[in-house]
């Protein structure tokens, strides 16, 4: 989303155009039929049919079914220059329309090339000509606010059942959790009972009721009592990104979690070593997880050492800037090119959970090291916030964010529209 002052930020509603939309194979009844031509009067519904390409087949194929003659098809498709005939997806959605009852062939052919455009077949005394149609969207912001008792999937379906459609509400989901609170929040399970959320999120609307979402403009998480804010903000010298509302990228130099686990087979701390049998420090979290699972780098670095480390077995240590490194245990195998000196990024498949070492099962041994001492990973990690915003933009973020968390808070039945949040 572009910059935009407290002023600024505005979204204009563009008129609504009656157009014609066209779903795979749906019901006559859910569809405006009369729409099709503005200029053609009301139309029975004999004279529609709907169909989509099947596998393998062509265009002219779908509209012989449809009731053109192989000549007529043939040179309606010829006419469309804009479509290439050897590249018709599967499940392109075609509609033909014959509007004169006397006329035994269709004198209009649609076909959806995407959500918002269509290609129109008009047959008339010269043959068939092409008209190329873009729906205009109109674009404005939705707010919603709840409280998560099993997921936040289900706490945004809830909350949003009657404000938008299923798919747009899935939209919100994920964008929440991918892109806005990755690096800060596993949802899966930092998420408690009781917690709350607000969002508001840019929203784009076709006359057919379609609804597409665009970025998430402002967010916020009560986790157990503590509020985690999310402005998203960008301008021509910085890349756009969320913030807090200190203006810290939520977009922290590590992940949480170097895998998909099952479970955390041992935590940090002191523990009963299953092999040795006596008491001693844990320096690490295990991750017990199938063996072959993809172990990543949890941030950008440079390998210091992949090989055989006596109860580790095969391991992999990173060296990551600011002091801080990391360590990958028991691996059955090392990605390819990982190798002492190898730079990696976050992110990055560097090896695969096995059980090589001091282990009775697949797992991956975790360490994150603070200037070369061992720390609980799952409270360092937290505790490692993004870069700031520098000091010559704080000023224009100041105003951005008071303006959108402003709106979000009054959207969601909080705050008044304008909140210092400083």
């Amino acid at each position: 989303m572009k910059v935009r002052t407290a002023r600024a930020i505005t979204y204009s509603v563009v008129a609504g155009l009656v157009v014609f939309a066209i779903r795979a194979t749906p019901p006559l009844a859910q569809l405006p039929a009369a729409a099709v031509l503005a200029d053609s009067g009301p139309v029975p519904s004999w004279q529609l049919k709907f169909d989509s390409v099947a596998r393998g087949e062509t265009l002219v194929a779908v509209l012989e079914r449809s009731g053109l003659s192989d000549t007529a098809a043939g040179h309606a498709v010829l006419a469309a220059t804009s479509l290439n005939p050897r590249r018709i997806p599967t499940g392109l959605p075609v509609a033909v329309l014959n509007a004169s009852p006397g006329d035994s062939q269709p004198t209009q052919i649609v076909v959806q090339l995407a959500v918002d455009h269509f290609l129109h077949l008009v047959r008339g005394d010269s043959g068939w000509t092409e008209h190329d149609e873009r729906l205009p969207w109109t674009t404005d912001t939705v707010a919603i606010a709840g409280t998560i008792h099993s997921n936040l999937y289900q706490a945004v379906y809830d909350a949003a059942d009657s404000t938008l459609p299923r798919d747009a509400q899935t939209a919100i989901v994920l964008k929440l959790a991918d892109d806005v609170y990755e690096y800060r929040v596993d949802m899966s399970r930092d998420l408690q009972d009781g917690d709350k959320f607000r969002v508001l999120a840019e929203r784009s609307r076709l006359s057919n009721g379609t609804v597409r979402i665009g970025d998430i403009v402002a967010a916020q998480l009560d986790l157990s009592g503590t509020e985690i804010d999310a402005v998203h903000y960008t301008n021509d010298k910085l890349a756009g990104d969320y913030f807090d509302q200190q203006g810290r990228s939520l977009k922290a130099a590590f992940l949480r979690v170097p895998l998909q686990f099952k479970y955390i087979s041992s935590g940090f701390g002191n523990r009963f070593h299953p092999i040795l049998k006596l008491w001693r420090d844990h320096k690490g979290i295990d991750y017990a997880a199938n063996a072959g699972t993809p172990v990543r780098a949890i941030g950008n670095g440079v390998v210091v050492r992949a090989g055989w480390a006596s109860g580790y077995g095969n391991l992999i240590e990173i060296r990551h800037p600011n002091g801080f490194s990391s360590r990958y245990g028991h691996l059955r195998a090392f990605a390819k090119g990982i190798h002492a000196g190898a730079r990696v990024t976050i992110g990055e498949t560097i090896g695969y959970v096995g059980m090589t070492g001091l282990a009775t099962g697949p797992h991956l041994h975790f360490e994150f090291l603070v200037n070369g001492v061992q720390r609980n990973p799952r409270v360092a990690l937290r505790n490692v916030g993004g870069e700031p915003i520098p000091r010559t933009l704080m000023a224009s973020f100041d105003t951005v964010r008071d303006h959108l968390m402003g709106q979000l808070l009054a959207g969601t039945g909080g705050a008044a529209a304008t909140v210092a949040l400083r």
